[in-house]
Order: structure tokens, then sequence, then C-alpha cells
């Protein structure tokens, strides 16, 4: 008779992971976690593991996490896995001080963070079949523009 499970909050298709007590400030965890928002999961992992940044090693850890509850909780195809949202959050924080002159004491914070990941599955073939549509149009623009631009030139020179 243990407590009633609560209802699932994420989609069908999503799954995530949570990161605690990380420790350093969510600024800075924040800058990671900009890299990877809306990229596909195999850039994202790709990304943090070439950043330079020594808390990337955490949240590749937490995205790793995510992508794994995504294969084995709920079934989803690793490969069309996208990072839909990446949220930093701020946790507990140390207080320590350090000792200044005539017997006073200066306050340190040493702040610790929380990230969470949300991975979704999106198929790949919808955006692929949008980015080709998108460039064939601006070259007919970009043409267009061209000819026209050469029709001018003749123009002058007649």
């Amino acid at each position: 008779m243990g407590k009633k499970s609560l209802a699932r909050v994420l989609s069908d298709s999503q799954a995530k992971a949570i990161g605690r007590n990380i420790r350093t400030s969510p600024r800075k965890l924040n800058l990671v976690a900009q890299t990877i928002r809306g990229k596909r999961a195999e850039a994202a992992l790709n990304e943090l593991t070439f950043s330079p940044r020594r808390v990337a090693i955490e949240v590749k850890k937490v995205l790793e996490s995510a992508i794994a509850n995504a294969e084995n909780n709920h079934d989803l195809d690793v490969d069309d896995l996208v990072v839909t949202e990446a949220s930093v959050g701020k946790n507990m924080v140390l207080k320590r001080f350090h000792a200044r002159a005539r017997g006073r004491g200066a306050g340190i914070e040493k702040p610790f963070s929380q990230i969470t990941i949300v991975v979704e599955e999106k198929p790949a073939e919808k955006e692929e079949a949008k980015k080709p549509a998108a460039k064939k149009k601006t070259t007919a623009k970009s043409s267009s523009a061209k000819s026209g631009a050469s029709k001018s030139r003749a123009k002058e020179t007649a």
C-alpha cells in the first residue's frame, strides 16, 4: 500500500533526466546548456565531448541518461532524438568565510546547480524534406535577380 503513482507529465514521445548537485554556478552551466538546445542528440553529444568547459562532462552524463531513459523506458528510437529542453536551476549553496584583516571575515558562496534535459523523438525525414525545398526557392530568386541585373547592364551599355 504505497503511494499512488502520479500521471505522466511528458508526452509519449519524450523522456527526461535530471542532474542534481552539479558543482558550478547556474550561469556557467547555462552557457553549456545553450550549446545543446534544439540540436539532435548525437550532435549534442559531440558538442559536449569536445567542449573545453569542465562542466560539459557532467552535462554529457545527464544527456546520456536521458537518451538511455528514452530507449529503455519509453521505447523511442535513439537516432531520431532531439534535445527539446535543457533548463538550468539553482541548488544548494555552501557558505564559507575567508579570514580578513583585524579579525573580520568575508563571506564566500560556493553555489551548486541542477540541469533538466528533455529529449523528444522527431523523425528526420520531415526536417530534411524542408531544407532542400527552401534552398531551391532561394536559388530561383537569386538567379532571377542576376538575370535582371545583367539585362539592366545591357541596356546601360547600349
